[in-house]
């Protein structure tokens, strides 16, 4: 009684002051809407930021996949370039080359800084000394010092036009030889990175390098005005030091897209206010009024219980004219659960559900015959684990108007959650009609568009209210027709309890039938209503029952939303209210359904104490996910703690604390031991309820995502496993290219040996060494063909490898040269030990190892060479010694298995072996370690796992 009290002293006081309540409830929509306008703000910046670096990733992708064309080429350049420094061959593999590569414009060899050598020829260019040209000698040198390729420019070409010059030094025994160059023009280069043919309304690109002389940014394409207040952002290309900038054409274009948003929220305020203003001048019908909000409002929580932020967006670039795709990015791979390499094998048709293609292919016809130059379609994708996803794909053509269709960047949205959400609408409607068809209020569905047609030709519509009643008071006639016009399209079936005996089509039939004296009033306020334009109203009367009867009802008139203009659909109740025990029975025959209707949400619904954190309530589904009863669940405040993962106990408990704390909602993750002992992942959504200032209670969703994380971690294994193949597979072509030059270096020399030799027996000799270097030969052949094998699995073929044969296999390959050099092996390996190996591998790093030992000896003494190994803190280790040259770990320590680097002057050095023996070591799981003394000798140390 006392909170009756106070509630109603609180309503008389707003109710007493409508001005000044309808102004704070003003501030209050404002206060309470202005957030989803920030929201939708913030939305349609990150998708705009989202969009902007999608197409700075597509050009840099081009940008750096041209840059390593030039890359390859003026490295193919450098290695026709002999011993003696004279190229081979230049103008063959020049016009190759460049004809290969329709990103190179030009390739030049620049003797000592001159250029000697240009294909296309180009006179002008012949005996150019660009070290001793003030305009280009500064990065010349630049590119001398760093030691690798580097983009010059762009600067004025002598062909005439604008262009960039990529300049590889090259080095012959030690020496700085000069370079071997690529020289691309500047629109080549635009065209390849895809700048020309990336076309937006909405945002242009600039293109810029710091000039090395004078320290200014320079600008190379058109609209060069200062963008310093526009938004953009900027993509780096070291190789060059440019930067490619994407800027946005309007500074204020996010402010004009939320613009509307922002008065159609005044607006919808101030209406709002307006109407409660009206509302407070009837006490009697605001109560009335409030009471259908709150059930209004407590039906709406159940529908859309959760907001959804926007989906991820996959991009895709597709071959228009095979469907292939060229290039994906990892949300799209992740949004079907592929892998990229996958992707790049696949056509969208490969992924595209076979109901849908036909129309998707019929409406790319039209985008490629230039029928229409935008498209946007739904459809499905089937998942690699054969799931079906709905997305919404927008598809946008790279190619002119007039131009042959070549390929286009397909924007795709996952809307698989909208799809299903709005499934879960539809199912919701026929729900609500159940509602509808049961609820133990009458209810009728009527078609008054006739009617208010009527009403407009009688130019009833917009008058004065008294004028209006006292029209309808004197012309009984025009109630009548208009009581002909409403349509009645459904009753429920009280209803027909209320106006037994009749039946559903009786009443269906006229409403002219079911309308007596005592409720022609309530019709007559209706057709008021109607012409003051109102869309809701609420009224007393009476209603004889075929019995005689009199019953008190209320009657609520509302127009279905979206109906307002022609009130097509209206909904007409009648409640009794002479019977409030009738009222009770609804409320409880309410939260049944309400009950049930959480039980069938896939998650656990709870609700505990604030202080205590007993549990109050918990729906079916608790028991389901975790097999606990809800009366274990309701036993004390520590079961929810206890059936936490000890490691995630600590955390979550105080997580749980601090959020309740200073948060109205939050949500969280952590692990749950559920009844069987298994572990549950689970997301728990936190709701903090307050009454009066101060948290009583928490209420939340407890969802099993499970499955979720162990996708995750399949994922996470997956690319863990691609990146290790990878990393073989580059082992794989430095063992091809660096084991098989010794045998055929043997059986080079061999082959000399046998063609001048002078006696029939030394040929013999001869021929049978070949024989042996045939066989070892052949045995690396079958290693790295299982090595090929090893790249179509995930685990390297391991064996049970004898170090002592395999030393002894390594010094029968390597016997010409030891003969040469007169060099001392000493195999003092224990028979004994074997080490679980790759034998491709092993084989790779004895050789690199011995022959690195016999190449670099001393000039004054013979090489002695010990092997030896041993076992220490259980691992076993091989150690390699020699007498040789030595290296300066002072000065080459950090570089010593650097790739293609050398710390001889032999001209044998090819900087590669020491590079991929560590890497082998490293693949399999051990380590190298190195001690040697300048013209003391070397020992390198291997530590197998």
């Amino acid at each position: 009684m006392k909170i009756e009290n106070k509630w109603s002293k609180i309503t008389g006081w707003f109710i007493s002051r409508p001005r000044l309540s309808t102004f704070i409830v003003f501030l209050a929509l404002l206060v309470l809407i202005c957030p989803l306008v920030l929201q939708r703000y913030e939305i349609i910046k990150e998708n705009r930021e989202q969009e902007m670096s999608n197409i700075l990733h597509v050009v840099q992708q081009n940008l750096n996949h041209s840059l390593k064309n030039c890359y390859t080429t003026t490295i193919s350049l450098a290695m026709i370039v002999n011993d003696n420094g004279e190229p081979e061959n230049f103008d063959a593999l020049a016009k190759v080359l460049v004809e290969s590569n329709p990103t190179i414009d030009a390739v030049q060899l620049v003797p000592n800084g001159i250029i000697k050598y240009t294909y296309p020829n180009n006179p002008d260019l012949i005996d150019f000394d660009i070290l001793n040209t003030k305009s280009v000698r500064e990065e010349a040198l630049e590119t001398i010092q760093k030691g690798k390729i580097h983009f010059a420019g762009p600067l004025k070409l002598k062909q005439g036009g604008l262009g960039v010059i990529g300049r590889l030094p090259i080095y012959r025994k030690g020496k700085f030889w000069g370079f071997s160059a690529v020289m691309v023009r500047l629109e080549t280069l635009f065209k390849s990175s895809g700048i020309n043919s990336i076309k937006d309304s909405r945002y242009y690109f600039q293109f810029s390098k710091e000039n090395p002389k004078t320290g200014r940014t320079e600008f190379f394409l058109p609209n060069k005005e200062n963008f310093a207040d526009k938004y953009f952002q900027v993509l780096s290309i070291p190789d060059g030091n440019w930067k490619v900038y994407l800027i946005s054409k309007n500074k204020y274009g996010l402010i004009s897209e939320i613009r509307p948003a922002l008065v159609l929220t005044v607006l919808f305020c101030f209406i709002f206010s307006l109407f409660l203003t009206s509302l407070l001048k009837k006490p009697a019908e605001l109560q009335l009024l409030v009471h259908d909000q709150k059930n209004k409002i407590l039906n709406d929580e159940i529908k859309f219980k959760s907001i959804f932020d926007h989906a991820a967006v996959g991009i895709a670039h597709v071959d228009s004219r095979t469907g292939c795709l060229i290039e994906v990015n990892d949300q799209y791979s992740r949004m079907l659960g592929y892998t990229f390499e996958e992707m790049r094998n696949m056509s969208f048709r490969d992924i595209t559900y076979k109901d849908d293609l036909e129309e998707n292919l019929k409406q790319l016809e039209r985008l490629k015959s230039g029928e229409i130059r935008e498209l946007t379609i739904e459809k499905r994708y089937i998942h690699k684990n054969g799931n079906l996803i709905w997305v919404n794909i927008a598809y946008s053509p790279l190619w002119q108007e007039g131009e042959e269709p070549s390929s286009h960047i397909s924007i795709v949205e996952d809307i698989t959650s909208k799809r299903e959400a709005e499934d879960a609408i539809r199912k919701s409607e026929i729900r609500f009609k159940s509602l509808f068809e049961d609820s133990p209020i009458a209810l009728w569905e009527e078609d008054f568009s006739y009617l208010k047609n009527y009403l407009e030709e009688t130019g009833l519509i917009g008058k004065n209210r008294e004028e209006v009643k006292a029209f309808f008071d004197t012309n009984p006639e025009v109630v009548q027709k208009c009581i002909s016009l409403v349509k009645i399209i459904n009753v429920n079936n009280e209803c027909l309890t209320l106006h037994h005996p009749k039946t559903k089509e009786d009443l269906i039939q006229r409403l002219g039938d079911v309308l007596n004296n005592d409720s022609m009033d309530s019709f007559k306020a209706q057709l008021v209503a109607i012409t003051q334009g109102e869309t809701r109203l609420t009224i007393d009367s009476k209603v004889k029952k075929t019995d005689g009867e009199y019953r008190d009802i209320s009657l609520r008139w509302s127009v279905m939303p979206g109906y307002e203009e022609t009130l097509e659909r209206i909904i007409i109740s009648t409640e009794d209210i002479t019977a409030r025990k009738i009222s009770e029975e609804i409320v409880i025959q309410s939260q049944k359904k309400m009950e049930s209707l959480i039980n069938t949400i896939d998650g656990i619904v709870w609700e505990c104490d604030y202080n205590t954190y007993i549990f109050t309530y918990v729906n079916q589904k608790a028991e389901e996910i975790t097999g606990y009863t809800r009366e274990e669940w309701c036993s004390d405040g520590n079961f929810w703690a206890n059936t936490i993962h000890p490691d995630d106990k600590t955390r979550a408990v105080n997580y749980c604390a601090i959020e309740s704390k200073k948060s109205q909602q939050y949500d969280f993750e952590y692990r749950m031991i559920a009844k069987n002992g298994s572990v549950l992942w689970i997301r728990d959504i936190v709701n903090v309820i307050h009454e009066n200032g101060k948290p009583v209670s928490l209420k939340g969703i407890m969802i099993d995502i499970t499955k979720s994380k162990e996708a995750e971690k399949d994922l996470s294994n997956s690319l863990e496993l691609v990146t290790e193949q990878n990393k073989r597979l580059l082992n794989f072509s430095y063992i091809v290219s660096h084991n098989l030059r010794s045998h055929t270096s043997n059986i080079q020399s061999i082959s000399t040996l046998i063609e001048t030799a002078e006696t029939e027996e030394e040929r013999n000799e001869l021929v049978k060494m070949l024989q042996n270097v045939s066989n070892t030969l052949n045995e690396t052949m079958l290693n790295l063909n299982e090595v090929i094998n090893i790249q179509t699995n995930i685990n390297l073929i391991i064996e049970n490898l004898n170090i002592k044969d395999n030393i002894d296999r390594i010094i029968n390959i390597v016997s010409e040269q030891i003969a040469f050099k007169k060099a001392v092996i000493k195999n003092n390996v224990s028979p004994e030990i074997f080490v679980k190996y790759n034998p491709a591998y092993l084989e790779s790093i004895l050789l690199n190892f011995i022959s690195n030992a016999i190449r670099y000896c001393h000039p004054e003494r013979n090489p002695v060479i010990i092997l030896s190994s041993y076992i220490e803190n259980d691992k076993t280790i091989l150690e390699i010694a020699d007498n040789g040259l030595g290296i300066d770990l002072t000065k080459y320590g950090d570089k010593l298995f650097g790739m293609y680097k050398t710390f001889h002057e032999n001209p044998d050095s090819k900087g590669i072996g020491l590079f991929i023996t560590k890497n082998q070591i490293d693949a399999m799981g051990g380590t190298v370690t190195v001690e040697s003394e300048p013209n003391i000798g070397t020992t390198f140390k291997i530590y197998f796992k």
